[in-house]
């Protein structure tokens, strides 16, 4: 494939000026521009070769929050049958701490790196090759990492730390969103972002950044293994909340590896968990609010019904007082056979190298996933778009999510329900759309559900909201039948958003 490779570089010029005595030297602040190469590439997606211009760069940010750079890697097609402006879309990832590298190369990119049906890649070093499932024939598409990740950094004279808190995040991200659209003049296209994980915090955030502050209203925010609410995901103190909520995603791991009652076994998965969602909401939650004026025959006839559902024993269901937490979970599950269950995806498995709940473990199903992107994405940048630095990408960084603060805790926890309504609520053309994996153990199912059925939604809000849900874990699409049901609904979401 033939390509024609254009480097764009400004310089500023740095003016000395000698009043005074010659021997005197002026100190030279650190000066930074934009520095991004172009190049145009042609990739197979669904079944047709699109054509595209990819542009890899960094972009210097001067706000108030200070200077600092993000990079970003923007795809941009012409459609000579589409009559009127291309949408765009920008993506992100979470973490805290995580760079844009696996919606990028493993999702929504027009390239990405070859994986088997379960999600592993291939080869080592990792095969790249064009996504047929890839957004591009439908949107132009903008992957964004945040100051900390890939290459994006703060320069000399600004403080990192404003950068990791969640208010500090949504600002820099907004505000490069703004800035990018402003520059290529997208100000007409229908704009969406999409967001994984703390990735659908920041997409919250940032839609609702936009609107009261740039007056930049979006057309929709996909918002891929949620977590907008921490009180359904933390196990502390005397919250009940995610002992529930995680019950139906436990359920799913338990019937995937045939741990279920028999009866359990014959349903479809989507089935089950219909069935499992009505144990929680009528037995289970009442009988965990009931605390100690629970019976002790109704406490055996829960923890009964309970153990066929998620595949753990009866007594040890009672020794826990009918409240598992994730880590006890994956854990007991397969004991006997001294596995753990993955975190990110139940249906991975790992040898057991500690005793059963007694100390969080290496997640199994983290492992074979990071194990090619790293490579790959240094590999894909230089090699296919040609850019080049001496810095390293940081895929994954180990010293954000350390140092993240919230500054905007409601009530203990991070919630987005008020926001989500009012985002919702005052723009009517604004399109949500949340996807779920039935076996993702770090953003479970049912507290997606739980957020959305306590927004304060009217009657069009509700019109504008989807649920999907996959057979995969927290990154859907590791797994190829995800992938493909992903492709065809969002063929129909992004034609009904435009």
């Amino acid at each position: 494939m033939k390509k024609r490779v254009f480097l764009v570089l400004f310089v500023t010029l740095l003016l000395l000026c000698a009043f005074g005595a010659a021997e005197e030297e002026l100190a030279v602040p650190e000066t930074k521009t934009d520095h991004v190469v172009v190049t145009d590439q042609t990739a197979m997606i669904n079944g047709k070769y699109i054509a595209y211009t990819a542009t890899a760069g960094t972009m210097l940010m001067d706000t108030a929050m200070g200077r600092y750079e993000i990079f970003y890697t923007a795809y941009v097609t012409s459609d000579a049958e589409y009559d009127k402006p291309r949408p765009i879309t920008f993506c992100f990832n979470g973490g805290p701490g995580a760079s844009s590298v696996y919606l990028h190369m493993g999702f929504l990119g027009p390239r990405r790196i070859s994986l088997d049906a379960t999600g592993n890649v291939t080869k080592l070093p990792a095969e790249l090759v064009d996504n047929e499932i890839s957004l591009l024939d439908m949107t132009d598409l903008v992957f964004i990492d945040p100051v900390g990740t890939g290459y994006s950094r703060v320069l000399e004279g600004t403080e990192v730390d404003a950068f990791y808190t969640d208010e500090g995040d949504t600002v820099s991200v907004g505000d490069f969103i703004r800035q990018y659209v402003n520059q290529n003049k997208r100000w007409s296209s229908p704009k969406y972002l999409i967001g994984e994980s703390y990735g659908t915090v920041r997409a919250v955030n940032v839609c609702n950044y936009l609107a009261q502050q740039h007056k930049m209203y979006l057309n929709g925010i996909v918002l891929i293994s949620s977590a907008n609410d921490f009180s359904t995901l933390e196990f502390e103190g005397i919250n009940d909340l995610p002992y529930e909520l995680y019950i139906p995603t436990y359920a799913a791991d338990a019937w995937y590896h045939k741990l279920t009652d028999v009866r359990y076994q014959e349903m479809t998965l989507e089935d089950y968990m219909a069935e499992v969602r009505k144990f929680v909401a009528g037995t289970y939650a009442p009988a965990l609010f009931k605390g100690r004026s629970l019976s002790d025959a109704e406490r055996e006839k829960v923890a009964e019904q309970l153990s066929g559902y998620i595949g753990v024993s009866k007594d040890f269901i009672l020794k826990k007082d009918l409240r598992i937490d994730l880590d006890t979970f994956l854990s007991e599950l397969l004991a006997d056979r001294k596995q753990i269950v993955g975190r990110m995806d139940g249906r991975i498995t790992g040898p057991a190298t500690a005793a059963s709940g007694e100390m969080e473990q290496p997640d199994p199903s983290v492992t074979g996933t990071n194990l090619g992107f790293g490579n790959a994405v240094s590999q894909y940048l230089t090699e296919e778009l040609n850019y080049q630095t001496d810095r390293p990408y940081e895929v994954l960084s180990n010293v954000i999510e350390p140092s993240w603060k919230y500054t905007t805790p409601r009530m203990g926890y991070l919630n987005q329900e008020e926001i989500i309504s009012q985002i919702m609520g005052e723009n009517p053309f604004l399109k949500v759309w949340v996807l779920c994996g039935y076996y993702d153990g770090a953003t479970p199912f049912h507290a997606a559900e739980w957020v959305y059925d306590h927004t304060s939604l009217n009657e069009k809000s509700l019109e504008n909201l989807m649920f999907t849900y996959y057979p995969s874990g927290h990154m859907i699409y590791l797994e190829e039948g995800s992938r493909a049901q992903f492709r065809k609904e969002a063929e129909a979401w992004f034609g009904l958003a435009n």
